[in-house]
């Protein structure tokens, strides 16, 4: 049997007959995925459904970064339990518990089934913690509460003196109800549900909504409109990167890097919002293509305001490397090893600081990505250093990408009437945003309205390999690593 038998190959946003999709038996559809994964493709969402004839149906979406393509397989549940395939591919391990706790339906033989988010009854934060058994090892519990003005999350530590051993997170304290917005609130408030999923994110959530209706709808934004999107895109990319590098040097105090990055990061927002009037993004994108237009003589004082940014940003950063204080405090600290990475499915700059070469914009392209590159950046040491420099390097190429883009913005209208979704559809789509791989999953019932909405944002993947950096570390490095991975509570807590 060929390797590819039993999936449906599917392009990044492009509609696929739900009919067309192979169907399996659970057991079957297992198989194929282990198979799968065992041959290096990995689990960019793993989603289910009731059926109205009773059971379930469970879509797996495999991506296959090398051939930049996915694939698309359902298996059917008569019942309510399936085998568990965490033990054998752990980067299922959180899909598996969500498919648990929103249809009720039982994984046999996960080996931790705990809650993702506390749903319907369930009191929030109140579960069973792995405990680590010792005379000497103690437990500490940090949030959900904390001192900065963030959301809420929780992280229960067992160390032994000050080695942390274990590092168990628990989030889930908020409950906006995002996706069953998308499925059942009012259509016209949908992209604002999806510009506020990660309020740090809007311009890549929003991209990967726009771009799942318009492949539902046979719609294709103008190359300019594309150009748009993809200009605000980095923009965002390189806002939080560079905020990122600061709030990195200000962990280990370095006042200098700081100081610069914190009001640097506000130079990125100001060129979005010179586009839209708002520094997040919002209002910009819309299915069809874009809101607001780049004039020729905007365009060229965004460019000169982004090479006097990037020219600023080299600055500080290289006040980073070159001071033995602080790549002290971020060589080998926080190491991710890149089998962990693999095994956890882990993606975007965590990933690639792991040596993955795993990034949407070059295996999965669309839009303006199509043609036009933003060489993939790549590290082998997976510590807080190579997550740090790897920002770096992104933001050298996201800003003469942007400038690029500014300099020859094609032609085209801003945006193209996005028609009637069509029936039984199903579409897949993938962004890189500034944290990794965003993938929204979209089907339409049998009179074309959205019937189910899916959303993985790249947190859901990462969280995991937080925890096991913190591994062998001292506690008092946890500050430090979190702010080196900087995943997001309200895009994990949906």
């Amino acid at each position: 049997m060929s390797a590819l038998a039993g999936w449906l190959p599917a392009r990044n946003a492009a509609r696929v007959r739900i009919a067309e999709i192979p169907r399996h038996g659970f057991p079957q559809l297992g198989a194929l995925l282990l198979e799968a994964v065992g041959r290096g493709e990995r689990v960019a969402a793993f989603v289910g459904w009731r059926r109205p004839a009773g059971g379930a149906e469970i879509l797996a979406v495999l991506a296959a970064d090398e051939s930049g393509q996915l694939r698309l397989a359902l298996g059917e549940l008569a019942g309510d339990a399936f085998p568990s395939l965490t033990p054998d591919c752990p980067q299922l391990h959180l899909f598996e518990r969500e498919l648990s706790e929103t249809l009720g339906l039982e994984p046999r033989g996960h080996p931790w089934l705990k809650p993702v988010r506390f749903p319907g009854e369930a009191e929030v934060g109140v579960m069973d913690f792995y405990r680590v058994e010792g005379d000497e090892v103690h437990e500490v519990a940090v949030g959900p509460v904390h001192a900065g003005v963030i959301e809420p999350g929780h992280f229960r530590f067992q160390c032994h003196g000050e080695e942390v051993l274990h590092l168990e997170i628990s989030l889930g304290y908020q409950h906006r109800g995002v996706e069953r917005a998308l499925v059942a609130g009012d259509p016209r408030r949908r992209l604002h549900y999806a510009e506020t999923l990660a309020g740090d994110t809007s311009v890549g959530h929003a991209l990967a909504y726009a771009q799942a209706l318009e492949g539902l709808a046979g719609a294709s934004p103008s190359p300019r409109a594309d150009a748009v999107r993809g200009i605000a895109l980095e923009l965002e990319r390189l806002a939080n990167h560079t905020g990122d590098l600061g709030a990195l040097a200000g962990d280990v105090g370095f006042l200098p890097t700081a100081a610069f990055c914190g009001r640097l990061r506000g130079d990125w927002l100001n060129l979005t919002a010179e586009i839209c009037g708002n520094r997040f993004g919002r209002s910009l994108l819309r299915p069809g293509g874009v809101g607001f237009d780049i004039e020729p003589e905007r365009a060229e004082s965004m460019r000169e305001r982004a090479h006097t940014a990037l020219r600023d940003v080299a600055a500080a950063a290289e006040l980073l490397w070159t001071t033995a204080s602080v790549m002290s405090r971020f060589e080998n600290i926080g190491v991710l090893s890149q089998h962990d990475a693999v095994e956890l499915g882990l993606v975007g700059p965590v990933a690639r600081a792991c040596g993955l070469p795993r990034d949407v914009r070059s295996s999965f392209p669309s839009g303006i990505y199509r043609f036009a590159q933003v060489p993939r950046a790549s590290w082998h040491s997976g510590d807080v250093f190579a997550r740090a420099y790897l920002r770096w390097i992104e933001i050298e190429r996201s800003a003469a990408f942007v400038r690029e883009e500014l300099e020859q913005l094609p032609g085209g209208a801003l945006r193209t009437p996005c028609a009637a979704l069509a029936p039984a559809h199903l579409c897949v789509s993938l962004v890189e945003g500034w944290r990794g791989e965003i993938c929204h999953v979209v089907r339409t019932d049998e009179t074309g309205q959205i019937s189910g909405y899916k959303v993985v944002d790249p947190s859901f993947h990462n969280w995991s390999g937080l925890a096991l950096a913190l591994r062998g570390q001292q506690i008092s490095d946890f500050p430090l690593c979190n702010k080196s991975f900087n995943l997001s509570y309200c895009g994990f807590d949906l």
